[in-house]
């Protein structure tokens, strides 16, 4: 029998309603034998962009905690998911200069987590996420936020780097971090619209998405790690541009 549990919905005729009534889903695993698939649901599928992988019988098993499953489970957002322009609406209201994080491919929910939680403390206006090979709005991240995701709006798109040139129209300057640049990310200029990207914890940003950035910043380090982790590089420039705010509203 088909059924909806926790955060999954479990059975193709489920999903099919789920997305037909514009559910945010964050990723379709499908019985890699393709037993019982229906094809026009595939095809809906991947016409909406919907991140979805084929898996063996035994890993839908386990996501839905039973054998009756029709060979599809779905993963579904926690929380909804704002637009860019509820974003814009939110530094609207209380009439400050547009203050955004965009995250490149971010796979950890612990980093989401973490990342909404000083979005929050430090005022930032929203989070901005990809569709596809990223971590979406899970309980996982909504615990690790510590409340922070009822505060934080976060938009889900489709195209970063498509949205990075809307942002960009709007008059938002985008900064990315690279370890090879001279100017440090000290030398944000904050009193602008702003939005910060992060990559994704192994690879970074990726090549289009660091081409959009307007520039690039690096945080200087002595020791022997190469890199830090993406939640706590997030922390350190958004409390940077925080830091300038503050000095710039006394």
């Amino acid at each position: 029998m088909d059924k909806t549990s926790g955060e999954f919905i479990v059975g193709r005729h489920p999903i099919a309603e789920a997305i037909k009534a514009g559910r945010e889903i964050n990723k379709i695993w499908i019985n890699e034998k393709g037993k019982g698939l229906d094809p026009d649901l595939l095809k809906v599928i991947k016409e909406q962009k919907i991140n979805f992988q084929f898996v063996p019988k035994q890993k839908i098993d386990q996501l839905a905690g039973s054998t009756t499953h029709q060979g599809m489970v779905a993963s579904v957002a926690a929380h909804r998911y704002a637009t860019v322009d509820e974003l814009f609406n939110k530094a609207r209201a209380v009439d400050e200069q547009p203050f955004f994080i965009l995250l490149d491919g971010l796979e950890d929910p612990h980093n989401l987590g973490s990342v909404l939680r000083t979005a929050d403390a430090v005022g930032a206006h929203g989070v901005i996420v990809g569709k596809n090979r990223a971590v979406g709005l899970t309980s996982t991240v909504a615990k690790a936020s510590t409340g922070a995701i009822e505060h934080v709006p976060v938009a889900r798109v489709t195209n970063l780097a498509r949205t990075m040139e809307d942002l960009k129209s709007k008059g938002v300057w985008i900064v990315g971090t690279d370890a090879d640049q001279k100017q440090s990310f000290q030398e944000i200029t904050a009193d602008v619209p702003i939005c910060i990207v992060i990559g994704n914890e192994g690879k970074g940003m990726s090549r289009l998405v660091r081409d959009k950035c307007d520039y690039l910043v690096s945080i200087p380090m002595r020791g022997h790690v190469t890199s830090l982790n993406a939640s706590v590089a997030a922390a350190l420039l958004m409390y940077e541009v925080y830091r300038h705010r503050l000095q710039i509203g006394d």
